[in-house]
């Protein structure tokens, strides 16, 4: 089962998230083989932290409990209480690391669509839509991943829409979800966009 976790950085952590760098790190190197993709996210400066994305297979939403409470960033109260955790389906099949990335070497940005309660009916009629215009679009090779985001249970209803893509500016970021059909019919209750760099021991 695959999940989407966002963290939020609480204001004035960051040298508690430095310091808890490897720690963090260590953390994930037990998640390695599971690991879809993962990194920081910035406020439009650049440099201000505002979260963490990760995407991990994962058995089971007691194993996503243990995931996202039990990171010692979260531990040490980097991050606020609460956390987005959610089902998510990995609609191009593979990992961050996967991506090539363009010759122009884009920004990257994690864009996140929360539907509003009860669209799932909507969103399956929209469904082939959608996706011609991610897959097939303008910025199809611009996408490192994306899946929408899902409910854990049986009904797995769809709550909402994750990206992360690699673009020319900001604009095309705020444009990707929000001038496609799922924006048009009224779907999202709110589209976040934010800036974001792969992760890991490398680049983190």
């Amino acid at each position: 089962m695959e999940y989407l976790f966002y963290c939020r950085d609480k204001p004035g952590t960051r040298a508690l998230r430095d310091e808890l760098q490897e720690a963090h790190w260590s953390f994930m190197d037990e998640y390695a083989e599971g690991m879809i993709a993962r990194g920081p996210t910035f406020a439009p400066d650049g440099e201000t932290v505002t979260g963490s994305v990760h995407i991990v297979d994962l058995p089971d939403a007691e194993a996503a409990r243990v995931f996202a409470f039990a990171e010692p960033n979260h531990r040490a109260g980097v991050y606020e209480a609460e956390v987005l955790i959610r089902r998510w389906h990995n609609t191009l099949g593979r990992k961050m690391w996967d991506f090539e990335g363009s010759s122009e070497r884009h920004p990257r940005f994690l864009i996140l669509g929360h539907a509003k309660a009860g669209m799932t009916a909507t969103r399956d009629r929209l469904r082939a839509e959608q996706l011609r215009r991610l897959l097939h679009g303008d910025y199809r090779e611009n996408l490192i991943v994306c899946g929408p985001l899902l409910s854990d249970d049986d009904a797995q209803d769809w709550l909402g829409t994750a990206i992360l893509a690699e673009l020319p500016d900001r604009a095309a970021a705020e444009d990707l979800l929000a001038q496609g059909p799922y924006a048009r019919a009224g779907l999202y209750r709110g589209i976040e966009v934010h800036d974001w760099c792969f992760g890991g021991r490398s680049e983190d």
